[in-house]
Order: structure tokens, then sequence, then C-alpha cells
């Protein structure tokens, strides 16, 4: 097999969703694809900018969801639960997202989105920028909590409870677009 990008990044994916992120070292990676570790840095500088990649796909996977028509708390929740989603769906996605070092197109493009759906319900800049921020904060917190403690708790119990609160923060930004 030809290492590129794509396959360093593949096997990355995997060997984390096997894994998780705190056994994940290069060096198993490099065992995986049977390559030397240094190998791997010829496509990612460093563990670090392999896990920005791994991250970016995850945001990818998340920006695939289309979004529907409708206000934009409906438009925002679906992004919301589009990311947490792509998260859930890999071991330690959450903590991935959140030590993200360098945000990368799809990440950053993810974020301009949300900020702009927020924008567009009313909100100035600068107060788009802060709601986009909470939003994402509670996001990677819950998912984070969950992840975690996946053995504690059903799915549909969690879902029911990262809707509540979403909920209750949506109720919160609506205050700010009415006013």
């Amino acid at each position: 097999m030809r290492l590129t990008p794509a396959a360093v990044l593949d096997a990355a994916i995997t060997l984390l969703d096997e894994a998780g992120l705190d056994a994940f070292s290069t060096r198993k990676l490099a065992t995986r694809l049977d390559v030397r570790v240094g190998a791997l840095y010829w496509h990612y500088p460093s563990r670090q900018a392999l896990l920005d990649a791994v991250a970016e796909q995850i945001v990818a996977e998340a920006s695939a969801t289309p979004i529907p028509d409708g206000d934009w708390p409906q438009q925002a929740a679906a992004m919301i639960h589009a990311l947490r989603n792509a998260m859930l769906a890999h071991t330690d996605g959450a903590r991935i997202i959140v030590e993200m070092d360098a945000p990368g197109p799809n990440a950053l493009a993810y974020i301009e989105r949300l900020r702009g759906l927020l924008a567009g319900a009313g909100m100035d800049r600068a107060t788009a920028e802060d709601a986009a921020d909470v939003l994402t904060s509670y996001l990677n917190g819950y998912t984070i909590e969950e992840q975690a403690h996946k053995a504690d708790q059903q799915r549909a119990d969690a879902d029911r409870g990262f809707a509540f609160g979403l909920n209750v923060v949506f109720a919160g930004l609506r205050t700010i677009t009415e006013s």
C-alpha cells in the first residue's frame, strides 16, 4: 500500500475508534501501517497535526448533513445535532474536536456558518460570535461528558437531556433576538 495523507488519516481514525485518544500513538499507527514513525511525519508534521486532520474529518462528516429550511433555532439545532452525532460516531470524538490546535477549513466554515445564521437572526456580529461560542461550548461539554460516561446512560436519555439543554440555550438566545 502506498502511504498517502488519506491512508494515514483513515488508519488514524480507525485506530482512534478502536483504542481511544489516550491509547493513540504515532508509533502504534506506524506499526499498523507497517512503516517507520518518521514516514508519518512526511504527511503530517506532528501528532497534533494528524489529530487536527481527524477533527477536520469529523467536522466534514457533520457538514455533509443537510440543514433544513426553517427558522434560525431549527437550523442551528440541526447543525449542532449533526456535529454531536459526528463526534459520537468516533471514540473520544468530542475531545478530538475540543483539543484541535489549528482549525482547518471545515471547522472554520462550520463556525462561520453558525455565526452567519445567528447574525441573520438579528444579532450583531459580536453577539453572534458569542452566541456561537455558547452553543459550541454546550455541545462540546455535554458530548465530552457523554463520551466519558457512555456506559452510564442510554443514548435516548442522553439525546433527551441534550435537546433539553439546547432548548434552554435557545430560549436565552431568543431573548436577545426579540429585544
